[in-house]
């Protein structure tokens, strides 16, 4: 009898005939209320303990749980990691991002005139198409890659095996490679092993075989920067894929495993090597007989293009991420296409020319020049791009010394001061701050306009103090200048925030246009309507304010620290040297450029005797110069053009290194010297152009009439045998 019984039980005394006698004081007696608390009691812990096994983490939870139960809940359960396995793949492998190129494609950018100054990007072509092409060329890719490809669902245990013990084929599957190169990363774990079989899977239930392969070959790496059986072919051979002999095939098939390994290019022997092992797992698949695969012999190469060109310049590293950009509904194309740039091929020849005949010493320079609406022309990041690819011009930190004394005096302007108002030029003697001005020269007041001529620090930082550095600040940031700028700081005043030369450049072309801020671009950017302008239009000074500006601007040249970069035209520029002589830098504008230079060390040591109104202006002017006599290349669209071709000429190069001629012939220039090389019978011959005239080394002629002769003797001697 279990709790319950004994509660509904009634005591045996209680059952005789007496106990029906019984008073009801009685039966409210004290001892039957205990009784009953104590039987009531045990019903509670007994349900308690039943409600505590039927917590789930007890055994006898799931004991009781019956088959339906369970079956039910693995299903579901299944359901729910199915969904979310969906959902992943979806997210992290979209089938379309198998038809799309895996790395970006070569791109070339032009100057404004179209001369091409750089190629950057891999060589790939439009995706192959298996129906087209012969057996022989999948056969060779199959039996060395993945002989049971047609009979596996995207994992291969018995290639695998195969792999570990014969070292013919790879222990991963065409799919899994796929997979591999097209979504995942290269590192070597064992939970990417896991993501690509997923992946793989995935694939094998979405594609057929025949897209599968045609992905696959489409973007597999090939070496020499080549993707793609259709380039590959076009690379090594020359003929497209669908003319493609045995021989060839297996060469290309055998460059999958290591394509940098076995580059026939320039380890034809690793190549040939590899090509007898495709060939021999041709034959143990089938593909070919045992005869056929003897009387293969290693094919010939036919390689048109070189790929010695240059892939980037200061302005073309600059350029390379506006230009992908750009290619916008492209950018996941095949096709190699080219942009114009806004660089122009004159202006830029001027500004290496300018630079490399400077006395910098072991100093670096820089230059800047671009049109007022940011658009850039030329640029010099450094001495020698083949030495030092970082570009002093865009990604350099420097100070801006006193040049940045150009948003103070125009707070004050917009605060209302003006150029005529007079300010303390006696030396600072109290306070933590002492500037001191250049050479120990001070006065008791000075002009706004002749203080901003004389770069008087101590005029800068008491006016600084008096319109505020939040104004300053705020002025500074209306022109565009974006980075770090610390208020309540006085040193603010004299150029102690760093920024790019870039960045302080284009503050300047905001003046020059009077349209701020101005965005530096190295593409023509399309003339915004007028409900763009009227929105989001740029800002513009008072009339009365920028001539101001431009005056004070224009004094700093005619009479102030600027005087080295006078031209015979109104020009309009600031010198800037920062402290110990780090930097020095000359920024202004004059017939539509706003230029900017400066030099200094990478070590950030002082320079020996340059400050900005020494040679920086001087470089500054000699471009100038030049420019303002040579018209400005006219202004073209960034519209996507087929890919020219043909050597490209880097402009900010001090030495252009060899370009290519076809096949017979390259040119060079070495020294002031264009020299023509090519062979005449074998024998190579130097056409010297110079300041001399055209010079041809006579040994040279002597030899290349030798060989002629030899070759002529060595045709004639089976007819004089015959005699």
């Amino acid at each position: 009898m279990g709790i319950l019984g004994s509660f509904g039980k009634r005591d045996p005394a209680s059952s005789s005939g007496a106990g029906d006698s019984l008073s009801l004081a009685d039966r409210l007696d004290g001892s039957h209320f205990s009784e009953w608390d104590e039987r009531l009691d045990r019903v509670d812990r007994y349900v308690a303990e039943r409600e505590r096994e039927k917590r789930w983490w007890r055994l006898n939870y799931w004991r009781e749980r019956h088959k339906r139960w369970w079956a039910v809940r693995i299903v579901a359960l299944l359901l729910f990691v199915f969904m979310l396995l969906f959902a992943w793949l979806a997210v992290t492998a979209p089938l379309g991002k198998s038809l799309k190129p895996i790395v970006p494609p070569q791109i070339t950018l032009l100057a404004a005139d179209g001369t091409p100054i750089a190629r950057n990007g891999a060589i790939i072509d439009e995706p192959v198409d298996i129906d087209t092409l012969p057996p022989h060329v999948v056969e060779a890719f199959l039996a060395i890659e993945d002989r049971r490809f047609y009979d596996h669902w995207g994992i291969d245990p018995r290639g695998i095996a195969r792999a570990a013990f014969t070292g013919v084929g790879g222990g991963s599957t065409i799919t899994q490679q796929l997979a591999k190169f097209t979504f995942l990363t290269p590192e070597q774990t064992l939970t990417r092993k896991a993501r690509e079989a997923l992946i793989a899977l995935w694939l094998e239930g979405w594609l057929t075989k025949d897209e599968i392969l045609e992905r696959y070959l489409s973007n597999a790496y090939f070496g020499d920067n080549v993707y793609g059986l259709r380039a590959a072919s076009m690379h090594f051979f020359f003929r497209r894929p669908e003319r493609l002999t045995s021989e060839q095939a297996a060469m290309l098939a055998g460059l999958l495993q290591a394509p940098s390994r076995y580059n026939p290019v320039k380890h034809y022997d690793r190549a040939e090597e590899r090509w007898r092992l495709v060939v021999g797992a041709m034959a143990d698949a089938g593909y070919i007989s045992q005869a056929e695969a003897a009387a293969m012999r290693p094919p010939a190469l036919d390689v048109r293009v070189e790929n010695d060109l240059p892939t980037g310049t200061y302005f073309a590293d600059w350029a390379l991420p506006q230009a992908r950009e750009l290619e916008g509904a492209d950018r996941g194309a095949y096709a190699r296409h080219a942009l114009t740039t806004t660089l122009d091929s004159r202006l830029q020849n001027i500004a290496r020319r300018v630079t490399s005949s400077a006395p910098l010493g072991s100093a670096q320079v820089a230059l800047v020049a671009m049109r007022p609406n940011g658009e850039v022309v030329a640029m010099i990041g450094g001495k020698d791009y083949e030495k030092s690819t970082f570009n002093r011009a865009t990604q350099a930190k420097r100070q801006p010394g006193s040049t940045f004394k150009l948003f103070v005096y125009l707070a004050a302007l917009r605060d209302g001061w003006r150029p005529d108002d007079l300010i303390d030029n006696t030396e600072i003697t109290e306070g933590s701050y002492r500037p001191r001005n250049s050479r120990g020269r001070y006065s008791e007041t000075l002009t706004l306009r002749e203080a901003f001529a004389q770069s008087s620090n101590v005029a800068a930082v008491r006016l600084l103090s008096a319109v505020g550095s939040d104004a300053v600040i705020e002025t500074a940031r209306d022109l565009g200048v974006t980075s770090p700028m610390e208020a309540g700081d006085p040193t603010l005043a004299l150029g102690t925030s760093t920024m790019s030369l870039m960045e302080l450049t284009a503050a300047y072309a905001g003046i020059a246009g009077n349209r701020f801020p101005v965005r530096p671009s190295a593409f023509v950017r399309p003339e915004q309507g007028w409900v763009a302008r009227l929105v989001d239009g740029p800002d513009s000074l008072s009339g009365s304010t920028h001539r101001e500006m431009e005056e004070m601007l224009r004094r700093v040249v005619n009479s102030g620290t600027g005087r080295a970069a006078r031209l015979n035209v109104p020009n309009f520029g600031k010198t800037g040297t920062t402290q110990d002589n780090r930097d020095a830098l000359f920024v202004g504008y004059a017939n539509g450029l706003v230029v900017g230079v400066w030099i200094g060390n990478d070590d950030n040591s002082p320079l020996a005797g340059i400050s900005g109104g020494g040679l920086p202006a001087r470089i500054w002017r000699d471009f100038m110069r030049q420019a303002t006599g040579a018209a400005l290349a006219p202004r073209s669209d960034p519209t996507t053009a087929p890919d020219p071709g043909g050597p490209v000429e880097p402009l900010d190069v001090p030495e252009i290194g060899d370009i290519p001629l076809g096949e017979d012939g390259r040119l060079r220039v070495r020294e002031g010297e264009v020299i023509y090389s090519t062979d005449i019978g074998g024998a190579p011959v130097d056409v010297r152009v110079g300041g001399d005239g055209v010079r041809v080394d006579a040994q040279q002629i002597e030899e290349a009439r030798r060989r002629a002769e030899e070759e002529v003797q060595a045709r004639l001697q089976p007819d004089r045998s015959e005699e």
